[in-house]
């Protein structure tokens, strides 16, 4: 724990058993016992108080961006055999800026 074997620890126990006596050291030790805990409740407090400082404030839930399957089936547009269109491909956009036509761009040509 602080690096003390078990003979400094034994000679600490006899040196505080003559120092305080038989009828004192049971007192001494549960008082120290209950410090020791309110210690550990008071710093254990601190920290909860401190992460809840320091956490971000929950984010809100946004809705979901799938529409309900009732919704999502009827407006659907359907060909004459009864299934969608396949979806249209885009040109990915880059930091939102659709690309050009090559000849279209009024600066670079």
């Amino acid at each position: 724990m602080f690096g003390i074997g078990m003979t400094e620890l034994l000679v600490i126990l006899v040196v505080a058993l003559i120092v305080f006596g038989p009828t004192k050291l049971p007192e001494l030790a549960r008082s120290l016992g209950k410090a020791m805990n309110e210690f550990r409740r008071a710093s254990s407090d601190l920290r909860a108080t401190f992460d809840e400082a320091v956490e971000p404030p929950p984010q809100p839930k946004l809705p979901s961006a799938a529409p309900a399957a009732g919704i999502a089936e009827s407006s659907t547009p359907k060909d004459s055999a009864g299934e969608a269109p396949a979806a249209e491909t885009r040109e990915p956009v880059a930091d939102g800026v659709a690309p050009r036509k090559p000849g279209t761009d009024p600066v670079h040509g």
